[in-house]
């Protein structure tokens, strides 16, 4: 048995192919990149990235690796940091922060499996002034102005009322009032709910 290298992906390219020889498989190659997005003023975004069809509000902050898809619209001063995915169907309102792996998900596997009709996906709106923590995660709801959703959460329901959300299923682990500064370190959140606060 001899110890060359063998090349990752093969495959078989005919049956009248010597035995034992094999080709190097050529993928379909898709580049991430920036295409019909629509930008107010002042926006940065760090590449790479994969934002298409969407539209991002002035002042407005997108980290390397993250992929906002068609039809989504963020507001305005929003960051929105690396690694996040934010999927057809959102809506994200003015000065929220989205943290690093946050991901938004549009197909609640109604038929219990990905839903082959985009008919069956359904829409999730966030407010104003909301701090979604790392690796948080979004299904299809809405979420009130002023809530804090911690790190690695879940979100299956409605957030109706403004507060720290945690766990998964999130739940509410206290109220915050709806006037004030919308960070979550001078509502006094404990800082191990978000790491980029």
């Amino acid at each position: 048995m001899d110890n060359l290298p063998r090349p990752f992906l093969t495959t078989q390219v005919s049956l009248t192919q010597p035995l034992g020889e094999s080709l190097v498989a050529k993928p379909e190659i898709r580049h991430a990149g920036i295409v019909d997005v629509t930008f107010g003023e002042n926006v940065t975004v760090v590449q790479p990235v994969n934002l298409f069809g969407c539209t991002i509000g002035g002042g407005s902050f997108v980290g390397p690796f993250v992929e906002i898809q068609k039809g989504v619209t963020i507001g305005k001063r929003c960051r929105i940091q690396s690694h996040s995915f934010i999927c057809e169907l959102v809506t994200i309102g003015d000065d929220c922060f989205i943290s690093h792996g946050a991901m938004f998900i549009n197909d609640p596997f109604v038929t219990g499996r990905p839903a082959a009709e985009r008919g069956l996906w359904r829409e999730t709106k966030v407010g104003n002034q909301v701090s979604i923590g790392t690796n948080a995660t979004i299904l299809p709801v809405t979420i009130c102005d002023g809530a804090v959703i911690g790190a690695g959460a879940v979100v299956t329901d409605d957030i109706t009322q403004p507060g720290v959300y945690v766990t998964n299923p999130a739940r509410l682990l206290r109220s915050l009032s709806r006037s004030g500064d919308s960070t979550a370190i001078n509502r006094g959140c404990p800082r191990y709910l978000f790491s980029d606060i």
